[in-house]
Parts: structure tokens; C-alpha cells; sequence
């Protein structure tokens, strides 16, 4: 068993984009919606602040904000 401070690690770390929506379709629950590669292109264009030196993701700085955002845009593709 993971103790806490491994997953705070974990969340911390920054990853490309395609490792991001892998990680974040496998952890969530199948009721929610998924993210796609384009939808995570336009959540990033609408919160180029979240993206100050990189392209980078990290569960830990995105997740919560992808998860509300999600809803209300991904029908919109």
C-alpha cells in the first residue's frame, strides 16, 4: 500500500499531456465525462495561466479544474 507522501509525489509530477489523460480517464469514475487529447488543448488555451513555464500536467495543479470544466465544455466538440 501506498503511504500518503508516495501519492502526493505522484501528483506532483508534471507529465506530458497523453500520459495526463491516460492516468486521468483510468482514475475516474465512468459516470463522469472523459477528457480527449482536444479537449485538454482547449481547457489549456482557456487556462494559459495554469501553464506558465511548460506544457506540462500534474494531477495535483489540473485535475480539480479539468474535472469542473469537463462538464460544461465537453459537448461542446
Amino acid at each position: 500500500m501506498r503511504d500518503s507522501r508516495q501519492e502526493w509525489k505522484a501528483s506532483q509530477k508534471k507529465v506530458p499531456l497523453l500520459v495526463f489523460l491516460q492516468s486521468y480517464n483510468n482514475n475516474m469514475p465512468k459516470n463522469l465525462p472523459q477528457a480527449s487529447a482536444t479537449l485538454l488543448e482547449k481547457f489549456k488555451e482557456e487556462h494559459l495561466t495554469l501553464f506558465k513555464s511548460d506544457d506540462l500536467w500534474s494531477l495535483d495543479l489540473h485535475r480539480k479544474k479539468l474535472i469542473d470544466w469537463l462538464p460544461r465544455n465537453s459537448g461542446a466538440l
